[in-house]
């Protein structure tokens, strides 16, 4: 009798314990936060920059040779072609702004490998320069010849093809190096305009030259600059560019000196122009890093 009763007690507890967990409000798992996912540099990217050109040697050298002169005119000719032989220096400055675009690939902790390709324009990086001059030929010391010679120098846009390899100073800031291909829009001109004066009395006899150059011209580029990852998408960089497309050299019209009572030119030359088109480039950029090969986010199912 006593063991039925404490068994029908034990059943009584075990009802009413269920029935008041019934009653209870039901309680949802805790959420869990995943951790946050690793910085990463890995992707694809594209971006804008702005800053400034500056410096390079961006003389145009005017060369003239000697080429034709008749009976006792060779002192003329003489005179005329060292007073065309000129280095005009050019300094030129500008402002130059543009777009990038560029992959990275980070291998470990410490280091990232890619490569980024940009172009931009030139503004006010056209520049004039000009020399005047006068001498008197050995043979006729009555005579002055004066001379003017003007240059100009531009290189219009700037592009290049780059390969980066760069250090993790820390997880978001990327000290790199860079180096590569260099293409630009340029253009050169140069004239020179001369009068000999005091032949045999006669007025001022002008004759001149000119000629000039343009083209897209292909170099080299290297520098270095920082990246910083301020936001899982987004990074600034402060870079520096030294870049070269190369010599460029042309023929200026050959100026034909007559004077009058002459019918035939008296002496003539063939003047060129050479040029470098270099220079440096400071500039700041941002870009947009789209992460596609970056590792999925896990959520937990409860």
């Amino acid at each position: 009798m006593l063991r039925q009763l404490f068994l029908a007690s034990v059943c009584a507890l075990a009802l009413a314990g269920s029935a008041l967990a019934a009653d209870l409000p039901s309680r949802a798992p805790a959420p869990v936060i995943p951790p946050p996912q690793p910085t990463t540099w890995t992707g694809f990217y594209a971006g804008v920059n702005a800053g400034g050109s500056f410096g390079g040697n961006s003389a145009v050298t005017t060369t003239d040779y000697p080429a034709y002169y008749v009976d006792t005119w060779n002192s003329e000719l003489v005179t005329s072609s060292a007073l065309a032989n000129t280095v005009l220096g050019h300094n030129k400055v500008g402002f130059i702004g543009g777009g990038q675009i560029g992959y990275n690939y980070q291998y470990d902790a410490s280091w990232v490998i890619g490569f980024e390709t940009d172009i931009q324009g030139i503004a006010g990086a056209s520049s004039s320069a000009s020399a005047f001059g006068a001498g008197v030929p050995a043979d006729f010391p009555d005579e002055t010849i004066v001379s003017s010679n003007v240059s100009t120098q531009s290189t219009q846009y700037l592009g290049t093809v780059r390969g980066r390899l760069g250090y993790l100073a820390t997880p978001t800031l990327l000290a790199y190096a860079t180096g590569g291909l260099a293409y630009g829009g340029v253009k050169s001109s140069a004239n020179i305009s001369q009068d000999n004066l005091g032949v045999f009395g006669a007025d001022p006899q002008a004759f001149s030259s000119s000629g000039n150059y343009s083209g897209t011209r292909t170099g080299w580029v290297v520098g270095g600059g920082l990246e910083w990852l301020f936001a899982p998408n987004w990074s600034l960089k402060a870079e520096y560019l030294h870049y070269d497309l190369g010599r460029a050299t042309y023929a200026l019209r050959p100026p034909l000196t007559y004077y009058g009572g002459f019918a035939d030119a008296l002496y003539a030359s063939a003047p060129q122009a050479s040029t470098r088109f270099n220079g440096n480039i400071v500039r700041a950029g941002i870009s947009y890093h789209f992460n596609f090969d970056a590792p999925a986010a896990v959520v937990a199912k409860y």
